[in-house]
This record gives structure tokens, sequence and C-alpha cells, in this order.
């Protein structure tokens, strides 16, 4: 009896003491994840921010150039394109705090190996466009893709049934053939969406509608090519960009660059979006998921 009331103690003692132990290392990892060296000091400088990948959400980039936007001794900033394209709504949320940011400060855009669709949408209303003559960019269009597997379902015997409030309400169902008026319905919607990407180039790059329509239809350009477009500006390395950058907001010689403070990690948030991943990568697509896309193809 004695033997089992000891058990229980150390077995007590140990459980507490891993749990501690768990704690404080998930606090030391947060706090070095989470702070990190940002790079500002008091001296002058360009800031920089990065948008690499597919262009998902906008919370990041807005909230660097924020950021940027309310430090002085940030006197410009160069962001750095790296990116396919994305869903439509971030990359008008990025476009639109671009488009803030340049009207205060000096932003300077530098494409990477490619800045194509909504790579190339938030980039347009820059101060000027940096573009390596390799760099696959434009790829000015709307892309909406849907998928039907009535026949599998009907193949290994699974019915679906649906209940709508209108003949639209389930357009693009996986589940169903895709008729004549989803086709139209849909087409509209992509018109419209293209449009607005033809006016936001347009007043972005401040060249007349039908100049930017012309070359409007999807096809994807060198940086060379879009420099003869008039939809980059100079061709050049990121280096180049920073040091135009530091040049139009007065900073004499080399400018120092200043990169912006790490986000803090929630762990939370990344159980979430391991679930949106799971919604939006295959299970979200076999579920009839619809998203359309600036997007390079």
């Amino acid at each position: 009896m004695k033997m089992t009331k000891k058990m229980a103690i150390i077995a007590a003692v140990v459980l507490v003491s891993v749990t501690l132990l768990f704690m404080i290392s998930v606090k030391i990892a947060a706090t070095i994840i989470g702070t990190g060296d940002t790079g500002l000091t008091s001296k002058e400088g360009v800031g920089l921010v990065e948008v690499k990948g597919m262009i998902l959400d906008s919370k990041e980039t807005i909230r660097q150039l924020r950021y940027f936007l309310k430090q002085d001794s940030v006197k410009a900033v160069v962001l750095r394109v790296d990116s396919p394209g994305g869903i439509v709504a971030p990359s008008q949320e990025i476009y639109a705090e671009v488009k803030k940011f340049a009207a205060r400060k000096k932003i300077i855009v530098s494409m990477g190996s490619l800045a194509a669709s909504g790579g190339y949408y938030i980039s347009a209303p820059a101060t000027m466009i940096y573009a390596n003559p390799g760099t696959i960019t434009a790829s000015i269009g709307v892309i909406l893709k849907l998928s039907n597997i009535e026949a599998l379902m009907d193949k290994i015997g699974i019915k679906s049934h649906t209940l709508k409030t209108g003949k639209y309400k389930d357009s693009g169902s996986p589940l169903r053939e895709f008729s004549a008026d989803d086709r139209a319905m849909l087409q509209a919607v992509i018109d419209n969406t293209h449009e607005q990407f033809i006016k936001a180039v347009s007043e972005g790059r401040k060249l007349p509608l039908e100049d930017v329509r012309k070359i409007a239809d999807g096809r994807i350009l060198s940086g060379e090519q879009a420099k003869g477009y008039k939809l980059v500006d100079r061709l050049g390395t990121l280096q180049d960009a920073i040091e135009e950058a530091g040049k139009l907001a007065g900073i004499s010689g080399e400018p120092e660059l200043l990169l912006p403070p790490k986000k803090k990690v929630n762990y939370l948030d990344l159980l979430v979006e391991g679930a949106e991943g799971t919604f939006n990568g295959p299970l979200g697509r076999a579920t009839g998921g619809m998203k359309m896309l600036y997007e390079a193809e």
C-alpha cells in the first residue's frame, strides 16, 4: 500500500514537471518566432515587403505596409513580388493598400521570376515597377475552374439531393450538369471582374483603357515585352529597385534596407488555417468550393 502511494506521488510530480517544461518550451519558442530582429533602426532607410507564392490572404501584406507607413525612418518601400497570382478579393485589397501607400510615400515594385495575374494586379499602382528581362508577368485575366463528378457518383452508386431557393443557387455544383444558363450567368460575373482588372491596371499605370484591353486577354509577357507595353517602367534587379527607392526618397548613398517586424505566432490560428487548407484543397474542390482567380496558368 505504501509503495502504491509513493508511486502515485512520483507519477504526479513527473506529470507536473513535464507539463511545466512543455509550457515553458512553448513560451520560449513563441518568443523566438514572434519577435526576432526587425531590422529597424533610427537611421533613414528603405523598407522591404515581400509577396511570395499564391495570394490567398491580404492581411499580412497590408499589416507590413501600414507599419512602414507609420515609421518616419522609412522613407520608401520596395515591394518584392514573386507570385503567379491568387484569389480576386485579396489581390484587390492589396492593390488598394499599395495605392494608398503610393499617395504618401514612394513604393517601388521589384518583380522576381513571376509576377503575373494577381501578382501584376497588386503591382500596378506602385510609384515605379522594375522587372528582370525574363520575368513572367501580365496575364491580365480571370479564371474560374469547375469540375463535374456526377457520372462518378452514379457509377459508385451515390445519389445526391439538393434543396435550393433559386435556379442559380447551386450553379457550378460538381454534382449536377452545368447548364447554358449557369454558363451565361457565371460568364457575366467573370467578364465584370475582368473589367475591374483592366480598369485597375489603366488607373495604376495611367494608360488608356483601350490600350490595356488590347493585351488583357490572359497572355503572359516577359519583363522586356511588358516594358514595351508600358506595364513595366524599368528592367533591373532587386538591388536596382532598392537603390532607386532610396534616390526617390532623397536618401544619400546606399540606403539601409529595413525589414518589418515578424508576425507573432498564434497557434490557434495555425490550427484554423490547417482546417481551411483541408477544405480549400481536394476536399473543398470535391464539395464544390468556388473561387475566381487572378492566376497565371
